[in-house]
């Protein structure tokens, strides 16, 4: 009933919109005797204006009053000419019944015949069970069972990677953690999870997200992709070594010309001893030869040169990175509170560069208080 209410609702609205137009009321024309009378009273004012100027004398003004008052009273009691009733116009009556009537009636044909009028409303239970390709209702179906059946591990399974592609990552985190409770991990769960946990972090492999991708590799040393966040793991931590060594691994064992080559290249070449920040082969060997306080004291001038380096080229997020760990391992924690400020001027933390500044604050103890 409420369906058809709405419908009648709809269809007086447009056609009242249709109407308003045809109902306003129209001009109607002037008769041919009204125009000659008109002309004739243009024709006394024009007399009167002749006589002030002194284009007429008196008695010819006299004259030509008397002409045009007697062809005024002619045409005056003339009978009516021009339009007759039968030629004046008449309202839209039929215009007007078209457009009340046409609609509704289309309308009702079409739905009649393209429509279910006899067909009831079809609750919520009924849609859930013939979902079709509704995505949504697929979800809701499957929440709608797994709330009755929290056991079920092949239905959080299933739904996991749902939420993952449907950017629920909470939701996707809780069913990928349920379907691990209930079945036992396997790689894909494990980097399912994972995966979940960097989407839902901007990027960024938390110590979490990568334990569960180490666990992914040791079911399966084969699954580069879980190999790759291990090692991005451990670069945004700023262990470039580990880091290196393990894209240097994944490099070796993948196929030639495999899709993540240049990826990985790539990383290769950031974690390299040639680049900025870290100390080069020389370095390394030199500090082998030294004490402990002379190493020490090596190693505090290369942070005090990278510093120095950061403050006229800025846009180094390895460096920055490089630098704030330093400072903690040198024990000057202020120091590295004050460079993880000065880089997140630099890479604010809503940024990709700025989230792994972040991470590893929390990572070495120095979360709280930081600018995000």
């Amino acid at each position: 009933m409420i369906f058809w209410i709405l419908i009648a609702v709809l269809t007086a609205g447009v056609a009242g919109l249709l109407i308003a137009p045809l109902m306003k009321p129209r001009p109607q024309p002037t008769t041919a005797r009204e125009d000659e009378a008109a002309v004739y009273r243009d024709q006394m004012k024009e007399i009167d204006r002749d006589l002030a100027l002194g284009l007429l004398g008196e008695k010819e003004a006299d004259y030509a009053r008397a002409e045009i008052g007697r062809r005024l009273l002619a045409a005056t009691d003339a009978p009516q000419r021009g339009l007759t009733p039968a030629a004046l116009p008449r309202p839209h009556r039929i215009t007007t019944l078209l457009v009340i009537l046409c609609p509704p009636i289309v309308g009702l044909a079409g739905y009649l015949m393209l429509g279910s009028p006899g067909m009831p409303d079809q609750p919520l239970a009924a849609r859930l069970a013939n979902p079709g390709n509704n995505i949504e209702l697929l979800i809701a179906k499957a929440e709608r069972h797994l709330a009755q059946n929290p056991n079920d591990g092949p239905g959080w399974d299933l739904l996991a990677p749902i939420y993952m592609r449907s950017g629920r990552f909470a939701d996707a985190d809780q069913a990928f953690r349920n379907s691990i409770r209930i079945l036992g991990a396997t790689p894909q769960r494990l980097a399912g999870l994972g995966e979940t946990m960097v989407a839902a972090n901007q990027g960024i492999v938390t110590d979490e997200a990568r334990g569960f991708f180490e666990k992914a590799v040791a079911l399966e040393p084969d699954n580069m992709r879980s190999r790759f966040y291990v090692a991005l793991g451990l670069e945004q931590a700023g262990r470039k070594a580990e880091a290196l060594a393990a894209f240097n691994a994944i490099k070796r064992d993948s196929p030639p010309g495999a899709a993540w080559e240049s990826l990985v290249n790539q990383h290769i070449a950031a974690n390299s001893e040639n680049a900025p920040g870290n100390p080069s082969a020389a370095d390394v060997a030199a500090a082998q030869n030294l004490s402990g306080q002379d190493r020490q004291a090596m190693i505090a001038g290369m942070v005090e040169s990278l510093a120095e380096r950061l403050k006229s080229d800025p846009k180094n997020i390895e460096g920055w990175l490089r630098l704030v760990r330093s400072y903690m391992v040198l024990g000057r924690e202020q120091d590295a509170r004050n460079a993880l400020q000065t880089g997140l001027k630099t890479f604010p933390a809503e940024t990709g560069e700025g989230q792994r500044l972040v991470a590893l604050a929390r990572e070495i103890g120095l979360g709280e208080g930081i600018v995000q």
